[in-house]
């Protein structure tokens, strides 16, 4: 690899040290989060409170030395408490835009399933078009800009249940879930005087953040490794069990998480391995099983399995 991409890979690498000292035992979910980040996707924790994904987020912008906001959703949130309201300014005599929370580089949408469908749809703008539009003005966001979204398992009380639409511009959904033994032991003596994050400093900032995004970009990825990774994803629409499958825009997703993952291994080229690990992460909350085949006992990762299964994997690639 060549230098340049030599020395991101190293900062990436203490990128990942560094949220590992605040999240222990995490390993595997803070690479899923960073790939996301180098891919330019957006991700959704899905878990039980107190599992430390608010502090994963914070962490994560004081890395980067961005920018951090964060939505506490519930109710009563409107949809320009995100975005931001044009005020009218008398001296001026013209309307002002006085931003919302969503200006911002990293963006914490805290218990997302809590607020209203209508304040989620306001969205999905910013985290497609990279924009909003605010009484018919288009106001760029910040680059780069992240949103993680956090949401309580929708059998909880008081959430709601977030629109296909929205959930299919997450490009990676994951559970951080309980730490082990070990990890909660090491947790009660590393925060017995101070919490680990407020010895936290920035390893990089958004300008490497931006370079390190065009080189994953980069990555080779092999024609059959593309038919390999299109294959599964199709397959997805054509399973007897599945209602929805993925989409195009998953498609997609899966090609640039793919990318990233291997840029972040140290790797200028996709294996099948990575689309294959990738998959349940980027694919698996795209898909809807129908509902005979959940009470037969289906679910979305014994779906993927067969999946992986009945699709041919490329032996010999040429680079």
């Amino acid at each position: 690899m060549e230098t340049a991409t030599q020395h991101h890979v190293e900062v990436l690498t203490r990128l990942k040290t560094n949220l590992e000292s605040c999240i222990l035992g995490k390993s595997a979910e803070i690479e899923l989060l960073v790939t996301a980040m180098l891919a330019g996707g957006h991700v959704l924790l899905e878990d039980v409170p107190g599992t430390g994904k608010t502090v994963l987020i914070k962490a994560l912008a004081r890395s980067i030395d961005g920018q951090f906001r964060r939505i506490q959703c519930n109710p009563d949130l409107l949809p320009s408490d995100i975005t931001g309201v044009s005020i009218y300014h008398p001296k001026e005599e013209k309307f002002l835009f006085r931003s919302g929370p969503i200006m911002t580089n990293i963006l914490l949408v805290d218990e997302i399933n809590r607020a209203t469908t209508k304040t989620q749809s306001a969205l999905l703008e910013a985290m497609e078009e990279q924009h909003i539009t605010v009484d018919g003005d288009i106001h760029e966001l910040p680059s780069p800009f992240l949103m993680l979204a956090t949401q309580n398992p929708i059998d909880f009380e008081g959430t709601y249940i977030l629109p296909e639409a929205q959930l299919d511009r997450f490009m990676i959904k994951l559970s951080l879930g309980y730490p082990s033994e070990a990890a909660e032991k090491q947790m009660i003596v590393s925060q017995s005087k101070s919490h680990p994050m407020e010895a936290l400093h920035a390893v990089m900032d958004t300008s490497e953040v931006l370079e390190a995004q065009e080189q994953a970009r980069k990555v080779h990825m092999d024609d059959a490794v593309v038919e390999y990774l299109v294959n599964i994803t199709r397959k997805t629409r054509e399973h007897q069990a599945v209602f929805l499958g993925a989409s195009p825009r998953a498609t997609l997703s899966l090609v640039l998480a793919s990318k990233a993952f291997a840029f972040l291994k140290g790797r200028d080229y996709v294996i099948p391995d990575d689309i294959k690990y990738l998959a349940p992460y980027v694919l698996g909350h795209r898909m809807i099983l129908h509902s005979e085949a959940r009470m037969d006992g289906a679910t979305v990762t014994s779906v993927l399995g067969a999946i992986f299964e009945q699709v041919r994997v490329p032996v010999r690639l040429e680079k």
